[in-house]
């Protein structure tokens, strides 16, 4: 039923993934799908944000993250399941939505961790505007 399964993560926060990874690895072992791993790096390329950052911050930031992408995929991710890794600058939930349709993943492993507001305790602001705003399936594991 599914080829290709998306988890996004922030791996600044346990809460993005700590749930939502064994779901994902179990879904990836019963549809013999592979796991591509995206983690949002916000965009310091944007001229008024750019400003502030030294020359090169970017490429910096972003040689840094999948340093510890790839570190977090190999001390989470079993041999057995095929991953990848992948890395998108925006919004969180732009981002893993344009990284869900540029990969053509089946569905959407996604925590659910925000209790900031009453419609955030129910859903989370990124889970409810990627169901929103996607056609894919989205699974939301709290």
């Amino acid at each position: 039923m599914y080829s290709k399964i998306l988890l996004p993560v922030d791996l600044n926060e346990e809460s993005s993934w700590k749930k939502a990874l064994p779901t994902a690895l179990a879904l990836c072992r019963s549809f013999g799908a592979s796991l591509h791993v995206v983690t949002v790096l916000p965009d310091y390329r944007m001229p008024l944000v750019g400003s502030y950052f030294p020359e090169g911050f970017a490429e910096k930031a972003h040689e840094a993250l999948s340093e510890a992408q790839h570190k977090f995929i190999e001390e989470h991710v079993p041999d057995d399941i095929k991953a990848q890794s992948v890395i998108v600058d925006g919004s969180p939930w732009e981002a893993i939505i344009k990284a869900a349709k540029k990969l053509d993943v089946d569905l959407i492993v996604m925590a659910s961790h925000s209790k900031r507001k009453f419609a955030d305790y129910l859903l989370g602001p990124n889970a409810e505007h990627v169901v929103h705003h996607t056609r894919i399936s989205v699974m939301i594991v709290r």
